[in-house]
This record gives structure tokens, C-alpha cells and sequence, in this order.
């Protein structure tokens, strides 16, 4: 557990739709494999430390003919912003996916100060 021990804590949240690889063929959707996607994303504020973070799929379309594998996460977590990266292996295909992000994290208070 991740204990904030600061009075001011920020919250930020985000969709990103990662890739549509079925309107020009791209590697997700007609690959076989290991394939992964990386998705740069920046806080609209930055945090004073580094932020716990949450990813979570909330749209994707995927071939019904073949097995379902999917792995995604936050990767490279700094006060500025993050990495998604999504991947896929065997014969999965997917043609588009859709996450959503929320960030947690200390934030600079404006009666804060140094010594």
C-alpha cells in the first residue's frame, strides 16, 4: 500500500483509444505473435511525487474466431505522465481498443514550503 502522508492529493483521469488497426491492416489486427502498443500519456497537472496508477479496458473489438489475450498496464510512472502498453500474442486479433486511466498522487499545496 501506497500511504500519502501529504494533506493535498490530486486526482487525474483520461480515455485514450490506443489503435484502430482494422481500417489499414495494421499489426494488431492481421499480426500473429507477440505485438504490443505503447501510448504515451501526460498528466494535465503535475504531481509533487510520483502518482499510483490505474489502467483499464473499456472498449475493445477483437475476432471472435480466435482466443482472447490481452495484457495491458502503466508502465514508466513519473510526475508528468505515464505509458500504457498493451499487448497481445498467438493468433489473437484485435481491431481497436479504448482504456481509461485514473491517477492518484500528492500534489504541491500553496501553504507548502521549503526550509
Amino acid at each position: 500500500m501506497k500511504r500519502l502522508t501529504h494533506h493535498a492529493v490530486g486526482i487525474d483521469q483520461g480515455s485514450e483509444l490506443l489503435f484502430s488497426d482494422f481500417e489499414h491492416g495494421g499489426a494488431m489486427w492481421t499480426g500473429s505473435g507477440p505485438r504490443e502498443y505503447r501510448q504515451q500519456v501526460r498528466f494535465s497537472q503535475k504531481y509533487s511525487g510520483k502518482p499510483m496508477v490505474h489502467v483499464g479496458l473499456t472498449m475493445w473489438d477483437i475476432e471472435r474466431g480466435e482466443n482472447q489475450r490481452v495484457d495491458i498496464r502503466a508502465e514508466e510512472i513519473t510526475p508528468e505522465g505515464f505509458v500504457i502498453v498493451f499487448a497481445t500474442w498467438g493468433n489473437t486479433h484485435i481491431a481497436r481498443v479504448r482504456t481509461d486511466w485514473l491517477s492518484i498522487g500528492p500534489v504541491e499545496f500553496e501553504q507548502d514550503f521549503d526550509l
